[in-house]
């Protein structure tokens, strides 16, 4: 039996990371069957900003893809990335709909769900993994790691336990920076091991240049199962990749099981969507490059791509190390919340805020004044007083699990939606993105009688997450 696991992550994370979640199913669909006959521990093919995308820019039904990768993939488990009470958007939703959204992940395919929180709340958590479990799927706690003036091993040992306290059957160490190094790893492990008693998966991105390196000391410190991307969409802001990986622990106590035969469509095939994107100008070569200053700032593949798109737009790319540089002063500022969806975005787009407008918090975004006043959850890191009342003023703070201040709105969005729903999940689109999905909705219903949306499919799929 394989010692290591692998989790292929070509399907969501890594195209994530690399090209702002732009893969279609269309370009899935060729490499489907190969990936299902490879062995993998499971294929990571969904949630994250898959469904954003999807709706968004690539006016397909997420929902669908799912589907269709559930169906060409009979033999592989398909994960996905699930952020609790934030389910795939970003904000909080009530209750029910969390409920119903897992109930109809796992009812479309999805076998492992990885729940996490962006600040590590466990009380955001708690509705996602009670629905994972009562519907039978493999529930995965993610631990969301960053480096800080609390984040030490016992802050680690001590969320691990809540994971496990709650119904987890394994733990991620969820290293989206980049920010591990090898010889903080193994210790992390074995920690993270001890204190929860369950399998350990550790996921990290090639951004500052250690990766893989850091999965090889997580493997001999006792990690179950590592992140990897296919090779020509590993690396830079990705994933260690996949092939090297398995060669690497090829005929020792830690084989994959995996043969690297298995790999010889894939990896060519991948390689022409990579070549695809380069060209096209999705893929900007920046991504793909180590940048150690990642180190520094602690920008994950995903909202690095996402700051460059920004100041793109705003003809300012000449501010990326500026907007870098002020990151961690808004980080601290915000009591130092891990950067992972949605907290990256909220603090990424401040920081550049401060930087355009030459003040700090002049302009202080919805989400910003959000996240100071409770409404994602607890900080790892007290804010201060003063700072609370000088971004949100005589607002009343929330100190309570968010969601409990939300009434159940599952009958109420259901009722907003009927004119355009033609699959129960639809609610779940417009759930999360009101009208966004509506917009998807109308054009679909369109095609059905013949409307042709071509012209505006082109323009909008411009835009950047």
């Amino acid at each position: 039996m394989p010692k290591i696991g692998i989790t292929e992550t070509v399907l969501r994370d890594a195209h994530q990371s690399l090209i702002a979640t732009r893969m279609t199913t269309e370009e899935m669909r060729p490499m489907l069957g190969a990936l299902d006959k490879v062995g993998f521990h499971s294929l990571e093919c969904w949630g994250g900003a898959t469904f954003d995308a999807c709706l968004r820019f690539l006016d397909e039904d997420p929902w669908d893809r799912l589907r269709i990768i559930r169906k060409a993939c009979p033999n592989t488990r398909l994960q996905m990335l699930f952020r609790g009470q934030n389910m795939l958007g970003y904000r909080h939703y009530a209750d029910d709909v969390v409920e119903y959204f897992v109930q109809k992940s796992v009812a479309n395919g999805i076998d492992v769900i990885r729940i996490f929180d962006a600040l590590n709340d466990i009380r955001n958590l708690e509705t996602a993994m009670k629905a994972c479990k009562k519907e039978g799927a493999h529930m995965q706690g993610a631990i969301s790691y960053t480096t800080g003036p609390v984040f030490d091993l016992e802050y680690y040992a001590n969320y691990a336990r809540q994971l496990a306290d709650a119904g987890a059957d394994s733990i991620c160490i969820k290293d989206m920076a980049g920010l591990l190094t090898p010889y903080e790893i193994g210790d992390l492990v074995k920690t993270v091991k001890e204190a929860s008693g369950l399998p350990v998966q550790v996921h990290s991105h090639y951004t500052s240049g250690l990766a893989s390196m850091v999965m090889l000391k997580a493997i001999e410190a006792g990690a179950d199962v590592i992140d990897t991307a296919m090779s020509p969409l590993a690396l830079g802001t990705s994933h260690p990749a996949t092939e090297s990986m398995v060669a690497a622990l090829k005929g020792t106590e830690y084989d994959t099981g995996i043969d690297l035969e298995s790999f010889k469509e894939i990896t060519p095939y991948v390689m022409k969507l990579r070549e695809k994107y380069l060209e096209s100008g999705q893929l900007n070569p920046k991504m793909l490059a180590v940048d150690a200053n990642t180190l520094q700032y602690q920008v994950p593949g995903g909202m690095l791509s996402n700051l460059v798109s920004q100041l793109k737009q705003a003809g300012r790319e000449d501010k990326l190390m500026d907007v870098l540089r002020e990151v961690p002063a808004v980080r601290k500022d915000s009591g130092y919340p891990p950067l992972v969806t949605p907290s990256s975005q909220i603090v990424g787009t401040q920081a550049v805020y401060n930087v355009i407008t030459g003040e700090r918090y002049k302009m202080v975004t919805k989400e910003f004044k959000g996240l100071i006043r409770g409404e994602y959850g607890k900080t790892p890191v007290p804010v201060s007083p003063e700072f609370r009342k000088q971004i949100i003023g005589d607002q009343e703070p929330i100190d309570c699990r968010p969601a409990d201040l939300l009434e159940p709105e599952l009958a109420q969005l259901r009722e907003e939606i009927k004119q355009y729903e033609m699959q129960e999940e639809d609610v779940l689109s417009y759930a999360q993105f009101g009208q966004v999905a509506v917009k998807f909705f109308e054009k679909r219903r369109d095609r059905k009688y013949g409307v042709d949306h071509e012209h505006v499919d082109r323009t909008e799929k411009t835009h950047p997450v």
